[in-house]
């Protein structure tokens, strides 16, 4: 999908990434909790608890970036690098999420979050990012493939989730030298 000039303007003037807070853990919360309960982005069956997302959000305070997306002063959507495993040999690559508001969904908002999530996994020197997605969510495959990902598998019937299996395709990108 080509981004027309008029629509990249109109994101710039209502869109901003930047790095999450503590205050907005609620609401960062309540986003995954909706995504936990009505789509199969996660895996995770039961709502995130307060306490859950304080130990996730302090899991990432020093190395893996949270990036809040504000639209138009509303946090609108989140993203982050977690580790991929807690084996040392495999420190330097990252797992990527994103998740945006339902009702912000469509506006470029996933994009922007992807290409900030890159930069700071450059910069952070991460070599290899990956994520794990549903092989139904053509959406985040889509973007992901936009952004330079391959699809380097796919797990068959690993997610159950709403009653029924799920394949989870997984893509990989590494980082520029």
């Amino acid at each position: 999908m080509k981004i027309s000039k008029i629509q990249i303007r109109d994101i710039r003037e209502h869109l901003l990434i930047r790095k999450a807070e503590y205050s907005d853990l609620p609401i960062i919360t309540e986003i995954y909790n909706h995504a936990v309960m009505t789509t199969t982005a996660t895996m995770d069956t039961q709502e995130r608890t307060e306490a859950e997302g304080n130990f996730w959000f302090k899991l990432h305070e020093n190395k893996y970036p949270v990036l809040a997306a504000e639209w138009d002063g509303i946090i609108s959507g989140w993203g982050s690098l977690s580790p991929w495993s807690d084996r040392i040999g495999y420190s330097k690559t990252v797992e990527l999420s994103f998740y945006v508001k339902e009702e912000f969904r469509g506006r470029g908002i996933g994009k922007k979050l992807m290409e900030a999530l890159l930069a700071e996994g450059c910069k952070a020197g991460f070599h290899s990012i990956l994520s794990r997605i549903t092989a139904d969510n053509k959406i985040s495959v889509g973007i992901h493939k936009i952004f330079g990902f391959r699809e380097v598998g796919v797990l068959r019937e690993v997610g159950r989730k709403f009653n029924r299996w799920h394949d989870v395709v997984i893509m990989e990108k590494i980082f520029p030298k």
